[in-house]
């Protein structure tokens, strides 16, 4: 991938898995193949990715979005406390069940961006902590099946992580998840 090379689609994919790799590297490895990318198309669409964010004239977060998936496949209006906010969702063809959500506030300021279960597609059946398969949940579908779950800071930028408790045995456990997407359970 060169400087010339456009960034879409595959390259930002390429971006969510680099940060994945510190968790699931078996499952990055897997999925980068399956994108046909090397190791080093990797990290050059994690370092032109990194420089689009710190460029100091660089575009905004959603138009950096657009200009890299598109136009949204979907747009949802939603509620969060006594604010409006706009999701838009777009595809993400390594988890077809799966979309790359961006919420809008007023004056269109991104406030988040993750991975989220696509609508309509079946989330997992989350009922005990060994149903928490990596690759296989969000934070929402988490912190429904375990509620009440308590939304903790995440390691690093793009991470978030919550406090649950197994239904069964009473153990508080830390789910993590990197861009959304559950990646490991620990003992808390």
């Amino acid at each position: 991938m060169t400087a010339a090379t456009p960034f879409g689609p595959r390259e930002f994919q390429l971006v969510l898995l680099r940060r994945m790799a510190d968790h699931r590297p078996g499952l990055v490895e897997d999925a980068r193949h399956e994108l046909s990318a090397t190791l080093a198309e990797m990290r050059e669409a994690n370092r032109r990715w990194q420089a689009m964010l710190r460029a100091p004239r660089g575009r905004g977060s959603l138009r950096r979005y657009r200009s890299v998936l598109g136009e949204p496949e979907s747009s949802l209006r939603r509620t969060v406390g006594d604010l409006e906010c706009d999701a838009l969702l777009w595809p993400v063809p390594l988890w077809p069940d799966l979309r790359f959500e961006v919420m809008t506030g007023p004056g269109g300021a991104v406030w988040n961006e993750w991975l989220v279960r696509a609508p309509g597609a079946a989330a997992p059946a989350l009922h005990t902590v060994e149903d928490l398969l990596p690759w296989s949940c969000t934070v929402d579908e988490v912190a429904r099946a375990f509620a009440p779950a308590r939304p903790m800071e995440g390691s690093a930028p793009t991470r978030w992580a919550l406090a649950i408790t197994a239904p069964v045995t009473g153990e508080p456990y830390v789910a993590e998840f990197t861009w959304g997407l559950f990646q490991r359970l620990l003992p808390r």
